[in-house]
């Protein structure tokens, strides 16, 4: 049900992001993949992040390169590994410190879960079955919130995040709320979003 309430929606956010992201200014360098669709691109210091906001429910799904919040993408085998890894999944466990929400609308979280290799779970499986052990990792972070004043829930302000993962240079985001859909590209100097 969670995942079919963010899934759903999204299927006609990637023309609208695109055209976002063809409006900002464009006086700094990096690459572009329109032709293949950034959204789903493995791409180091850029994350993804859904949020729904559906009556008194805000879903939001985070989707990062291990490298942005960890470091590394390998299997943690030393303990300065091991370490980064539990030190960036006890921030992430914290999503009410990570997404700074009006206080007004007094949210407190209802679920959570947090998924990636790192973590010990399974390896994702390509479409021949091969598990991936090396290469790109994940972690992806996904949590329900309940909102008792969905009214006062105005935006979304992204800066704790930035500021927890450093290496996390812009978001992509893709934001359901009253005002409808959009698609928009957060950055540490950008980081607050309008619902």
């Amino acid at each position: 049900m969670l995942r079919l309430l963010l899934a759903l929606p999204f299927a006609l956010l990637p023309l609208a992001v695109a055209h976002a992201h063809d409006d900002h200014d464009h006086d700094h360098d990096h690459d572009h993949d329109h032709a293949h669709g950034s959204l789903a691109a493995h791409e180091h210091g850029v994350a993804r992040l859904n949020a729904v906001l559906d009556g008194k429910t805000l879903e939001i799904e985070l989707q990062s390169p291990a490298m942005n919040l960890v470091g590394f993408e390998h299997a943690a085998g030393s303990a300065a590994d091991k370490a980064k890894v539990a030190a960036a999944r006890a921030q992430l466990e914290k999503p009410l410190a990570l997404f700074a929400l009006p206080k007004a609308a007094n949210c407190s979280e209802s679920e959570q879960a947090l998924e990636s290799p790192l973590f010990g779970d399974r390896p994702a499986v390509d479409d021949d079955g091969e598990a991936h052990k090396a290469g790109h990792s994940e972690i992806h972070a996904h949590y329900q919130l309940n909102c008792e004043k969905p009214g006062d829930l105005t935006g979304l302000d992204l800066s704790p995040l930035f500021k927890a993962f450093p290496a996390t240079q812009k978001i992509q985001l893709q934001l359901i709320g009253p005002n409808g859909q959009q698609g928009v590209e957060a950055t540490p100097a950008n980081a607050s979003i309008t619902f």
